[in-house]
Parts: C-alpha cells; sequence; structure tokens
C-alpha cells in the first residue's frame, strides 16, 4: 500500500508540476504583452499625444495600447497655433503631435522637432512618393505623412441656387448671416487674399491691409467664425455656405445629401497635416512605435474611414470604398487644384497676422 500511495502521491505532483509549466507557457507572452514599455523607476510608459479634434478613429488608441501595453494619454486642439503655443511653452510633454505643413516648418526652424529614424518606421513604405520630400520637409527628417486635403466651401444645395465657384459667393449681401466662417487666422485671411486674386502667402503691406479690410466688410454677413462645431451647423441647415477643411465635408455630406462642395477657381490651400516627435517627447521608441502602427494599412484605413479625409497611405487607399475614392471633395483631380497653394512659413508674417486677426475680430 505504501507503494501505491507514493506513486499516486508522484504522479499528482508530476500533474500540477506539468500544469505550473503549462501554465508559465502561457502567461509569459501575455505578461510580455500586456506588461508594455516601462520608463527607468518600472512605471508603464504613458505615451503624450497632441492631435486635431475628432481626427482619429475611436478604436485606434485602444487598439494600440492592446498590442503594445502602452498607456496612450490623448489631448486635442483646435488650431495650428493653439498647439504651437503649447509646445514652445513647454506647457504639455508631449511625444507626439500632428500639426499642418507650414507649421511643421516652423517648427522645424525653432528646433522644436526631434528627427525621426525611419528604419524604426517600417510601414512607411505605404506613405507614396507624391507625398513625401514636400517643401516643409524636404529630406522626410522630421514628419511623416498623416492626412491631406484642401480648403473649400461647404454649402446647402436648397439654399444657394447659383454656382458655387468662386470665394466672392462669401461676400454676397444676398447670404447676410448665413455664412460661417473658420475661427482660424491663416486659413480666413488666406481666403480673402486668394478671393482678391492674390497668393495665400503673400507678404505685401498692400495686400495683406486689403485682404484685413475686405474681411472687416464681410463681417456683417458672418453668422459666426467657428471651428469644429460648422459640422453640426452644416448638417443642421443653420447656415447656406461654410468655409470647411474637406474631409469635414465629406463626412457633412454624409450626414446631410442637400450639401456638396466646391474648391473656387481663384484657388486654395492644398494642406498635409503630419506625424512628429516634439522635442517635449520623453519616449522616442514608444513614439515610432506608435507612428509606425499609424502608417499600418488597416489602421490607416479605420482613420480615412472614420473622419473623412484623404489618405496618403497606399494600402489604406485599396480598401477604402470606391465610391469614396471617385468622390473629387476626397481626391480631387490635378484639375481642381491646379490654382491651390501650400501654405508657407514665414516669420515676418507672424505677427502681422495676429495684428490683422486682432484688428478682424475687435471690429
Amino acid at each position: 500500500m505504501k507503494h501505491i500511495k507514493y506513486n499516486i502521491k508522484h504522479k499528482k505532483q508530476i500533474v500540477k508540476f506539468m500544469a505550473l509549466i503549462l501554465l508559465l507557457a502561457v502567461s509569459v507572452p501575455l505578461m510580455t504583452g500586456c506588461g508594455g514599455s516601462k520608463n527607468g523607476s518600472g512605471e508603464k510608459v504613458v505615451l503624450n499625444v497632441y492631435n486635431w479634434g475628432d481626427y482619429i478613429d475611436e478604436t485606434v488608441n485602444d487598439l494600440f495600447e492592446e498590442k503594445y501595453g502602452i498607456k496612450v494619454n490623448y489631448e486635442t486642439f483646435a488650431t495650428n497655433e493653439d498647439m504651437y503655443t503649447k509646445i514652445k511653452s513647454g506647457a504639455g510633454k508631449y511625444d507626439i503631435a500632428i500639426p499642418s505643413d507650414y507649421m511643421i516648418k516652423r517648427m522645424i526652424d525653432e528646433n522644436l522637432l526631434n528627427k525621426i529614424n525611419l528604419d524604426n518606421i517600417p510601414n512607411y513604405k505605404y506613405i507614396e512618393d507624391r507625398f513625401k520630400n514636400l517643401a516643409y520637409d524636404p529630406n522626410n527628417e522630421y514628419s511623416v505623412p498623416y492626412m491631406w486635403g484642401t480648403v473649400g466651401i461647404l454649402y446647402n444645395k436648397t439654399m444657394v441656387n447659383e454656382p458655387v465657384d468662386s470665394w466672392k459667393i462669401l461676400w454676397d449681401e444676398k447670404y447676410a448671416k448665413q455664412i460661417l466662417m473658420l475661427d482660424s487666422q491663416r486659413e480666413s485671411i488666406g481666403v480673402a487674399l486668394q478671393m482678391l486674386g492674390y497668393s495665400m502667402n503673400s507678404d505685401n503691406p498692400e495686400e495683406l491691409e486689403a485682404a484685413q479690410n475686405a474681411l472687416i466688410e464681410q463681417k456683417h454677413l458672418v453668422l459666426a467664425y467657428v471651428g469644429d462645431e460648422i459640422k453640426d451647423k452644416m448638417i443642421g441647415e443653420e447656415a447656406a455656405l461654410a468655409v470647411v477643411w474637406s474631409g469635414d465635408a465629406i463626412y457633412c455630406k454624409r450626414e446631410n445629401p442637400n450639401l456638396d462642395y466646391a474648391i473656387p477657381k481663384e484657388g486654395s490651400n492644398l494642406w498635409f497635416d503630419a506625424i512628429v516627435i516634439p522635442k517635449t517627447a520623453e519616449h522616442q521608441a514608444e513614439a515610432e512605435k506608435y507612428i509606425d502602427f499609424l502608417c499600418d494599412p488597416e489602421i490607416a484605413f479605420k482613420n480615412a474611414d472614420y473622419i473623412g479625409y484623404s489618405s496618403p497611405n497606399s494600402g489604406a487607399k485599396e480598401m477604402l470604398d470606391p465610391s469614396l475614392l471617385s468622390d473629387k471633395t476626397a481626391y480631387p483631380d490635378d484639375e481642381d487644384i491646379k490654382n491651390c497653394e501650400i501654405f508657407q512659413y514665414n516669420e515676418k508674417l507672424i505677427k502681422i497676422y495676429d495684428e490683422i486677426w486682432t484688428r478682424i475680430t475687435a471690429e
């Protein structure tokens, strides 16, 4: 009996030992994924991301956290200037930000950005060549393209019966208090410059004064200067005309079929938003993981499909609904954008723009 009891006990010990080994084998990979990156104190890394409002699929950050075990602290800004001021002042220790082209150039010039090691961004191969080596980052050292598009006029076809093909319609008295302008000095001053036949990058004092006066003259026609809320207002048919970014126009058109979008014949802003790593970053390696994640075709597709903006990612475009790819609001032809300009950073214009915008908003 002793021998039998010994065997039974021994077998139980073997079973327990094998179960423990099996548990450890299963747990190790899970622990690796869940543990994620740790900082010098052994705490889980928190990646601080600063992006435009409503500019990412709501599930993407959760998916990143699940994949890498890195917590994402996500904050939003309303304008490039707001983002710049906060990063410049050091008020936020951001690892990731997503500014626009001219602001990226400014931040590079002021040494506010870290270089990105593209060897750590294998999904960069999906970024189309035409979105690389652009003037704001000619050597692709500081930024990775995120979205692109135009600025134009979103209008309600039941409230506007004439062709919408010129910025001048925004100065038409018949649409008094039915016009929404962007609460963004660069975009709104750019609209006025192009309406007058000037370059949106003009630094000519007389042309800038003319744009200022035009916006002051227009002000009594404007219902409001707005930001993200412009979408709800146009969908709710609170206004007939609005200056919008093309991605917002796509979203609004989905929600209200009475709406359509036009790129004015005088030209418009052809813009690019890109992912950067500010000097404030405390987690460069994790930030590069995040950039690579956003460049994964499936994630890039989720973002483009959710936001409605145009993707520079070839893999994502293959997954998009063909009706979106054929929509010129999202993917305009070369002819549609032949008069469009990319905003350029001009240091001497910063104070001038601030002064112009102060005069406009104070009137």
